[in-house]
Formats: C-alpha cells, sequence, structure tokens
C-alpha cells in the first residue's frame, strides 16, 4: 500500500511541474505566473480541489505520442472566493504552449458543464498559442465545444475571461462570448490574425502589443474591460468582481456588512453642479459619495469615458451605475458610449442587479461619422437594453436631459421605478439658445429680442418642474439627500416583479 502511496505522490508530483522546472523558469522570466500559481492566488488558500490531473491527449501523429504530459497543458477545478463556489480553468503555457487539444477542450467543457449544472461562476485564465496543429480539426471541435457551452451558460452564470499571455485565432471568440474580460499590460494580447499574417495580406507593419495589447483592447476597441499591471494585480481585482456578483441568474447578489449610514446627507452634493451651465464637474464625485464607503467597481474605464459603468454597494447591496459624465465630450452620448452602456444594462438584468442611472446629457453627438458609423442603431441598443430590463431601476437627473437622449437614460417612460431630479435638473427638447433660435427664427437679426426670448424659454423649461408636473418627474430632491432617497427607493424595490410577453427571444438591434 505505502508503495501505491508513494507512486501516486510521483504521478502528482511530475503533473504539478507541467511542461518542467525549465519552461516554468521561461515563464517566471517573462513576468508571468505559472497556470497553478494563478489559480492558487485566485482562490481562497486550500480550497481548490482539481480535475482531471492525469489527463493526457490521444494524438499519435507527428511523434507526439512521445510526448504524454500530465493535464494536457490546462489546470481545471473549482474552489471559492470569500467562501463562495467558483469553477476555474487556467491554461498552461509550458506545456505545448498551452495549445488546446482535444481532450484539453474536453477538459474545460467539464469544468463548463459543473459551472452551469451547480450555478456558480466560471472564471477562465487564458494563456495558450491556439489550436494544437499536430490534431488538426480535431482542436478546430473542441474550441466549438468550448463556445457552444459558452453561450449556453451566458446570462445563467457570471463567466470571467482573464487573458495572461497571447489568445489568438479561434481562441478569442470563447472570451469574447463571456460577460468581464481583463488583461495584463504587455505580456497578454489577443486577435483573429497575429502580426506576420497582417503584414502577408495588407502589408500594414505593427507590433503584436500594437495590433492586440491590452492598451489597444481597453482603449479603443472596447474587447477587454480592463487592464492591469500584473498578474497578480489582476487575480486580485477578479476576486474583488466576483463579490459584487450573484451566483447565478436564480440567485440575489451578495449582501456585505457596511458601516455607512444609509441616511447619510452629503451637504456638498448640493454645490457639485456649476451655475453656469456649460461648466463640467466630475460625475464620479458623486457616484463616490452615494456608493458604501465610497466603494467603486469601475467597468471599461478606459473606453468611452463620456459615461461611466460600474459598481457600488447601498446598503451592502450591489447596485449597477451608468451615468453620464460632463468632464467629456459634455456627456453626450456617441456610438462606442451607447454600446457600453447596453451591454452592460443588459449584464445587470441577466443577474438581478439593481441599476442606477445618473443623468446628465445634453444629447447624441452630431456629426457624419456618427451618422456613418450607425449611431441611430448603436443608440437604440441602449434603449432597448433598459426598456427591456426588469429589475429595479431609479434615475436621477442631475443636470441636463435633453431631447431623445432624455428618453433612452432610463427615462419614466422606460419602465424606470423611480425617477428623481435635482432643482439643477433641465428636462427638454433641446437647450434654450437651439430652441429659441428654431421658434423665434424672425428675431435672428435682433440680439435684444432672441436674448429675451432665450431668458424666456429658460424660465419656462430650464427646470424639472414641467416633467414633474406631467408626473415623468417622481419628486424634485434636494442633492444632499440623494444618498438617502436612493437607498429608500431600492429597499422598497426588492420584491419587484414585472410579467412580460412571451417570446423566444428578443431581436435587438445589433
Amino acid at each position: 500500500m505505502k508503495d501505491i502511496l508513494e507512486q501516486l505522490e510521483q504521478r502528482r508530483e511530475t503533473a504539478r511541474l507541467g511542461g518542467g522546472q525549465k519552461r516554468i523558469d521561461a515563464q517566471h522570466a517573462r513576468g508571468k505566473l505559472t497556470a497553478r500559481e494563478r489559480v492558487d492566488l485566485l482562490l481562497d488558500e486550500g480550497s481548490f480541489e482539481e480535475f482531471d490531473m492525469f489527463v493526457t491527449h490521444r494524438c499519435t501523429d507527428f511523434g507526439m505520442e512521445k510526448q504524454k504530459p500530465a493535464g494536457d497543458g490546462v489546470v481545471t477545478g473549482w474552489g471559492t472566493i470569500n467562501g463562495r463556489l467558483v469553477y476555474v480553468f487556467s491554461q498552461d503555457f509550458t506545456v505545448f504552449g498551452g495549445s488546446l487539444s482535444e481532450t484539453h477542450a474536453q477538459k474545460i467543457c467539464k469544468i463548463q458543464d459543473m459551472a452551469i449544472q451547480n450555478g456558480a461562476p466560471l472564471i477562465g485564465i487564458n494563456d495558450s498559442g491556439g489550436a494544437r496543429i499536430q490534431e488538426g480539426v480535431a482542436s478546430l471541435a473542441g474550441y466549438a465545444e468550448v463556445f457552444q457551452r459558452n453561450i449556453e451558460a451566458s446570462g445563467v452564470i457570471p463567466q470571467i475571461s482573464v487573458i495572461m499571455g497571447p489568445c489568438a485565432g479561434g481562441a478569442v471568440y470563447s472570451p469574447a462570448m463571456t460577460d468581464f474580460i481583463f488583461m495584463v499590460k504587455d505580456t497578454s494580447y489577443m486577435f483573429v490574425t497575429g502580426p506576420d499574417v497582417v503584414k502577408t495580406v495588407t502589408n500594414e507593419v505593427v507590433t503584436a502589443e500594437e495590433l492586440g495589447g491590452a492598451s489597444t483592447h481597453t482603449r479603443k476597441s472596447s474587447v477587454a474591460d480592463a487592464a492591469f499591471e500584473n498578474d497578480v494585480e489582476a487575480l486580485a481585482e477578479v476576486r474583488r468582481l466576483v463579490d459584487f456578483l450573484p451566483a447565478n441568474n436564480r440567485e440575489k447578489p451578495p449582501v456585505r456588512p457596511f458601516f455607512d449610514d444609509p441616511n447619510r446627507i452629503e451637504a456638498s452634493l448640493d454645490t457639485l453642479v456649476p451655475a453656469n451651465a456649460n461648466t463640467p464637474y466630475d460625475m464620479k464625485e458623486l457616484i463616490l459619495k452615494l456608493g458604501d464607503e465610497g466603494d467603486f467597481y469601475e467597468i471599461q474605464e478606459d473606453f468611452a469615458k463620456n459615461i461611466i459603468t460600474g459598481f457600488i454597494r447601498i446598503e451592502g447591496r450591489s447596485v449597477g451605475v451608468v451615468a453620464n459624465q460632463p468632464m467629456v465630450l459634455a456627456g453626450c452620448l456617441d456610438i462606442d458610449s451607447s454600446r457600453k452602456a447596453a451591454r452592460f444594462v443588459r449584464f445587470c438584468d441577466c443577474f438581478d442587479i439593481p441599476i442606477l442611472t445618473l443623468v446628465d446629457v445634453p444629447g447624441f453627438l452630431p456629426g457624419t461619422s456618427q451618422e456613418y458609423g450607425g449611431v441611430i442603431k448603436h443608440g437604440a441598443k441602449l434603449l432597448f437594453a433598459y426598456g427591456q430590463a426588469t429589475v429595479p431601476m431609479v434615475t436621477v437627473i442631475t443636470r441636463k436631459a435633453y431631447g431623445g437622449a432624455y428618453d433612452v437614460m432610463a427615462s419614466k417612460h422606460l419602465r424606470s421605478d423611480f425617477n428623481y431630479a435635482w432643482p439643477t435638473a433641465e428636462v427638454a427638447v433641446m437647450g434654450a439658445r437651439g430652441a429659441t433660435e428654431i421658434i423665434h427664427r424672425a428675431d435672428l437679426n435682433d440680439p435684444e429680442k432672441i436674448a429675451q426670448h432665450t431668458k424666456d424659454y429658460e424660465d419656462r423649461f430650464a427646470n424639472p418642474f414641467v416633467a414633474a408636473e406631467r408626473g415623468f418627474i417622481d419628486e424634485v430632491i434636494q442633492p444632499r439627500t440623494s444618498r438617502k432617497r436612493i437607498a429608500r427607493a431600492f429597499a422598497s424595490l426588492r420584491n419587484k416583479k414585472v410579467v412580460t410577453p412571451w417570446k423566444k427571444h428578443d431581436n435587438i438591434p445589433l
């Protein structure tokens, strides 16, 4: 019996070494952790239970039968994050460059199936050279099996992808279908075709970092939600994100102990909005003052900065925040901000996370580039996402809410539950100057008359009371009481239920 136990331990020790000490050292030299080190950092200490440690590939072509490392390039299993169950797979670059084979894919699929079956988040750590060429179509079939499960899991369990090395070709489509993608600066990249193929086909000379690095995907393409300095920081932030999310679509988000009075009065908010309607202010200041302990987890911070998305807690409960940012493009909606916010709203709705919308929007960004780029359809995505959402929704208009953008930003007409406005709010079709020049076109050559007409328009419409008279605004509130009013609103909505007509699925304007 002793010999058998020693043999088991030896086999485990060999499996834990993956591609061997030399390749582990090379991984460290590149500033990267190994697959197992990443899992140990991500999960609570001692909680990891591994599956399929001894699985090997079945390929016999090109001399592959002589190399059959245990685990076949991916570590899979389950564990806990702050005591809550999660499933995880971590690709091992030290084994065949982390390339995906038929059995490698089967290991990932098994974990995906268990995560769906048991209703727990799935975290995938990607560090792979792509499909294993020696296996040909079998490895491609493996990718498709993984993709299908990503689709089935979408909206059922939270799926998080962490890119910690190369992720190229077909491999990129699995992370693309997950809810969040995190990258590591300088060591991770994602692209469908690499720099060499790009040079051959289009004659463009581009580096892997420029083509698909963390900066590219967080600032330009919006493929990734955030980029971090190293593996350790990225995994710590994943742990932090998981704390905001429910385990699955049938459970409520976790409730955390809080030490911040829900009735806290924040007097500084009374002077947040400048006297001059064209002067910007930082909407993040409001978000930080509304959330418990000033804790805000921002999503896609570096992309479409004219809108802010992320999570706060109110009374210890997760709340998704969507807010216009007057500091960038005056808070206008455009193609990128509409896509960013629509995706976030749909995620919150999938997982029963209430949505707080903070509005200061002068309209949609005008211009040919926007119209040619399809701002109509992209803006409709955000409109559709809000109109479809059935979670508790609270909206606060702090300043401008003009035109169609007023409708789109969780207005009363899109089934928002509580719509508050500050006294500084202006709910109108457009700004006073533009409206005056259309209504009083005959007086355009008389500056004094135009000035008087503009003032009359401002007095009549540049306030929240016309909308409040119609019931489109539920209450005009003092800015200082915003946290208290929002907390009470969400507390009253905890048992909200909405019945919608049966449908197979919607046809969102993609």
